[in-house]
């Protein structure tokens, strides 16, 4: 929760200031764990809260939405300056931290919840995203067709403390976690530069 109070802090300090107002992107792509280190890493960018949004239960547990039922999606949502970093290349990092092909989840994890989505908060998030997507298939690069969906955005329930920054406090258990999914290994092979 840690990061989910420092974001909204900044947010209302920045507002009452005067100065450039944070933004805020959602992004679901598997586990939220491995979501979280892709954003943290860049500049411009404020926070990472993992979280489940997109479904009909309200607070939901992370056993409720691990048992699946619920409509929600394990996401991460990110808290940005918008001066320092754009919300495209926010969509890039996402794009390459996913299998955008996989309509049943991500890697090991399989059910809905684990599916891929990006949650727009505005219209020209909408447009920007589209647009990402579209210039993705137009690249030839996919061999299956995309299966991410754009979609708006929904209430976003913060996941428990314990899955926050969970890389950071958990780096063994992580790295293992994240090892035995073959995330890198799909990664590596789907986004390999062409020979």
């Amino acid at each position: 929760m840690r990061a989910a109070v420092v974001a909204l802090l900044l947010l209302v300090s920045s507002s009452a200031s005067g100065e450039q107002k944070l933004a805020k992107a959602t992004f679901a792509g598997g586990c939220f764990w491995c979501m979280e280190p892709p954003f943290d890493k860049l500049e411009g960018v404020v926070s990472t809260t993992s979280g489940y949004t997109g479904g009909r239960v309200s607070n939901p547990s992370y056993e409720q939405v691990s048992y699946g039922g619920t409509g929600h999606l394990e996401a991460v949502q990110v808290a940005y300056d918008p001066a320092k970093i754009s919300y495209e290349k926010l969509l890039e990092v996402f794009w390459r931290n996913v299998d955008p092909t996989d309509s049943n989840g991500q890697f090991c994890d399989r059910g809905d919840q684990y599916k891929t989505a990006i949650f727009f908060h505005d219209e020209e998030q909408r447009r920007l995203a589209e647009e990402s997507k579209q210039k993705l298939i137009d690249s030839g690069r996919l061999q299956k067709p995309i299966a991410t969906p754009i979609r708006p955005a929904t209430a976003f329930y913060a996941a428990e403390e314990y899955h926050q920054d969970y890389y950071e406090k958990n780096p063994i258990r992580y790295k293992f976690y994240r090892s035995r999914c073959g995330r890198d290994r799909v990664l590596e092979k789907l986004w390999k530069s062409p020979t």
